[in-house]
Formats: C-alpha cells, structure tokens, sequence
C-alpha cells in the first residue's frame, strides 16, 4: 500500500498522523530538530503538553487514606482524632479546648489556615453537642482576633463542608475552616496555574499562632 501522502510526507499506520512534516527522519520517529514534527502517544513517550508539573508525591499518603476509607466514617487512624494524641508541634495544634480544638490544615490555601475539630468523632454540624457547638464558636472568634493580630489579615472565609459529596476531604469527623484573607491574594497562580505560593513553613505558622493565642488570653 503506498503510505506516501501529497507533500511527500509519510503516514504512520494507525496513528492518523504525520510523522514528519518539514524534514528528513525514520518513519514514526519524525525531525528532531524541527518545532514542527508531530507525534503522540502512539509513536513515542516524549510528548510535549502546555502543562506545567508541580510534584506533590507527600500527598499520596492523604489520597490513599482516603481510598481505604480512613477518616471517612472510621475513628481508626482519622487524622482529627489522632492529632489530640501527638504534641502540638508535630501535629500542628495552636489551641485546646474542653469540648475542641485548632490545629493548622496540613494543606492550606492561605498561610493560616486553620482548623476548628470537636475531639469526639461526629461528622455533622446537626450531630455537634451544645457544648461542642459553643466552644467550636468561641475558638473561631479567638482564631480571628489571633491571626488578624499576627498575620495582619484582611478577611477570612469560613465554613463548613458537610459529606463527602460537598468536598469534605475527611468526611467522617467535623472541622470548620478558618482562611486568612489578604487583599490580591489570589492571583494568576492559583487560578491559571493551579499553584499556591506559600510564604512561610507551617511549623513557622503554628508558633506564631500558638504565641498569639497565648498573648490573647
């Protein structure tokens, strides 16, 4: 069968496409030189994309976590129960409560991105004791007064994702987010690139913090 197609380029079979558009090579491989060769998946590994990679391999042990259900439902080896048992350094706690407590998100948006979490394991805002209810409301307030005292912030947004289907990363055990905001904080590299940039360690964030919730009470 005559692979020849009209300019004297050659076709790759199966591939649909053009192995060589402005040059010499061997079939499939195209010029390596020329800006124009074109190749896929078929006909090598080495194909270019307008992707930029940011490699993030410390996240896999969250995801498969997740796959195997821990945190989701399962008090064994939730991260928001296990966090009380470690010290507040390793486990990035700011604050204990008699009912919760407040610890930095090990993923934040913001620097200061913190975490109000009853100790008991519940998973929804409906299932919260009074008790736990009014005390996660008083650190949130205290969390406010701390970071606009430390971080000099211009806002925050705070919530709740209830169940797996409104984007709970960990499902199964209630926290509020606390996210400092700063005027322009977010520009093209969180909303093109799909990359924080983040100003400063957490272990930094949680003694600025921690000291900051000393000096408030």
């Amino acid at each position: 069968m005559d692979q020849e197609r009209p300019g004297g380029t050659e076709h790759v079979p199966g591939t649909g496409h053009v192995a060589d558009v402005a040059g010499s090579g061997a079939p499939g491989t195209g010029s390596g030189d020329d800006p124009l060769v074109i190749r896929d998946a078929a006909t090598g590994a080495a194909v270019r994309d307008a992707f930029q990679r940011l490699w993030n391999p410390h996240r896999m042990a969250y995801i498969d976590a997740g796959r195997e259900g821990r945190g989701r439902g399962h008090e064994d080896d939730c991260p928001f129960c296990e966090a009380p048992r470690k010290s507040d350094e390793d486990a990035l706690i700011v604050a204990r409560g008699e009912h919760a407590y407040v610890l930095l998100n090990l993923f934040p948006y913001n620097n200061g991105h913190l975490l109000v979490c009853p100790y008991r394991h519940v998973p929804l805002y409906d299932e919260a004791t009074a008790d736990e209810l009014r005390e996660m409301g008083e650190l949130t307030q205290t969390a406010m007064r701390v970071l606009r005292a430390v971080s000099h912030c211009d806002g925050f947004n705070i919530g709740m994702n209830q169940g797996e289907v409104a984007g709970a990363g960990v499902a199964g055990h209630l926290h509020q987010h606390i996210v400092p905001r700063w005027q322009s904080d977010s520009n093209f590299f969180p909303i093109i690139a799909r990359t924080k940039s983040m100003s400063q360690l957490l272990g930094e964030t949680r003694r600025l913090v921690a000291e900051g919730w000393s000096a408030e009470h």
